[in-house]
């Protein structure tokens, strides 16, 4: 299949210097409301990816939840392949691929676990359904078929059918804390715009303009 011909060129904005947010977080906060504005499907899904201990990467799309100055909050599983990776090496790379915008946001930096505290926050505030579906996958892990996962939901509704359902405790949150965050915006003729913010020692964030 050859589908060289396919090809777009991005006309739709710039991104400039002078009117970049010195604040990444401030910069990002702007650019994810436009995608809400937007109506973009799924604004907060975004690209992660990590790497085990000998560097085979892996790649996959999880769901922002929370983003703060301290960086960007997602849940899962924490039996998952992504867990056992983030655990045997912390460096983790994401993106947001705001395609229809013309934009991407690319996020490195290091992961670390939430406090159960807040992941029962969050989770606390998920549909009765995703409570128990949290229960019921053992994520990643190979099954027969999907009658094993009705079976096991049909358990955990009777399990919980009185009273709230408790937080797993293999279930939670990751915040990744960037080290950089690049803010890119296609430009015609492939001359994009491409801004990179950088943490420095004393947390304030260096930026610099990278070529296409």
């Amino acid at each position: 299949m050859d589908i060289s011909h396919l090809r777009e060129n991005y006309t739709q904005a710039g991104l400039d210097r002078d009117t970049l947010d010195e604040n990444p977080f401030s910069q990002f906060d702007l650019w994810f409301k436009q995608a809400q504005e937007a109506q973009l499907p799924e604004p907060n899904a975004l690209s992660l990816a990590t790497a085990s201990a000998d560097g085979i990467p892996s790649l996959r799309t999880v769901l922002l939840k929370y983003v703060s100055e301290e960086g960007f909050v997602f849940f899962t599983n924490y039996s998952s392949n992504k867990s056992r990776e983030i655990s045997e090496n912390p460096n983790v790379a994401m993106m947001f691929p705001w395609i229809s915008l013309e934009r991407q946001v690319i996020v490195r930096g290091r992961v670390e676990k939430i406090s159960k505290t807040d992941s029962l926050r969050y989770f606390t505030s998920r549909p009765h359904g995703s409570q128990l579906g949290a229960w019921v996958s053992h994520q990643s892990s190979v099954i027969t078929g999907r009658k094993v996962l009705e079976m096991k939901l049909a358990e955990m509704k009777r399990k919980f059918s009185e009273g709230k359902v408790p937080l797993p405790d293999f279930w939670g949150g990751y915040r990744v804390v960037p080290e950089k965050i690049e803010f890119w915006q296609g430009r015609p003729s492939r001359l994009h715009d491409r801004f990179l913010y950088t943490r420095q020692q004393d947390n304030q964030w260096h930026i610099e303009r990278l070529a296409p």
